[in-house]
């Protein structure tokens, strides 16, 4: 797969490591008991890092049935389970602080990792909220680290509602929290606008998809 990458101006770090979690960590908080958390550019070298996986992740198409037909699924994708080896070593010490930061609120480790890369504009994940699992019924933790070309990623009250979002890419963070992903719906929409590659790194939980 070959894909042009355009290069963050800001993220010029020639190492890949994580900077400090709580520094510019912003908590916005939502409806009935949601909220997200927002750090940008957590990860320096996030551009390496981004070259590493597209090319040591054994990347795979996905077809799934929706409105009584299958249809392609319009990202490609690699699923970490819990123990399994992740294809970088920051990542697992991503997780690690993840575990380490939200340990009071969470009450348990992040434990899987599900990466998704977005080729170009045209892949997309549509509105959902992650309620395979405990998550139907309990509040839980997503925490999404972003590597590649920056994109959109809404926010929603489930049922409709005024919608809020991020553009995520080059390392940048978000969590999302309390009841979100029961009360909330998130998407990465498509988009005409010329836009490079992205990869989302997903920490769950146990038994959260």
């Amino acid at each position: 797969m070959a894909m042009a990458l355009q290069g963050s101006l800001l993220d010029t770090a020639d190492e890949i490591e994580l900077r400090a979690l709580g520094t510019g960590l912003q908590r916005t908080i939502l409806s009935r008991g949601a909220w997200v958390d927002y750090r940008p550019g957590w990860l320096a070298g996030a551009d390496a890092l981004f070259d590493a996986l597209h090319h040591d992740v054994p990347w795979h198409a996905e077809r799934r049935e929706m409105y009584d037909k299958v249809v392609d699924v319009p990202r490609l994708l690699k699923f970490y389970e819990a123990g399994e080896a992740l294809p970088h070593p920051v990542l697992a010490a991503a997780r690690d602080q993840l575990s380490r930061r939200y340990a009071a609120e969470l009450g348990e480790p992040f434990v899987t990792a599900g990466l998704c890369l977005y080729r170009d504009g045209r892949d997309s994940v549509a509105w959902h909220g992650d309620r395979i699992g405990r998550a139907k019924d309990l509040d839980t933790m997503v925490a999404i680290l972003s590597v590649g070309s920056a994109r959109s990623l809404l926010l929603r009250p489930r049922g409709g509602g005024e919608s809020m979002g991020f553009s995520l890419g080059h390392g940048d963070l978000v969590v999302m929290g309390g009841s979100c992903q029961r009360t909330w719906d998130h998407c990465v929409p498509k988009t005409a606008r010329a836009v490079g590659p992205r990869i989302s790194i997903q920490f769950r939980p146990r038994g959260v998809r």
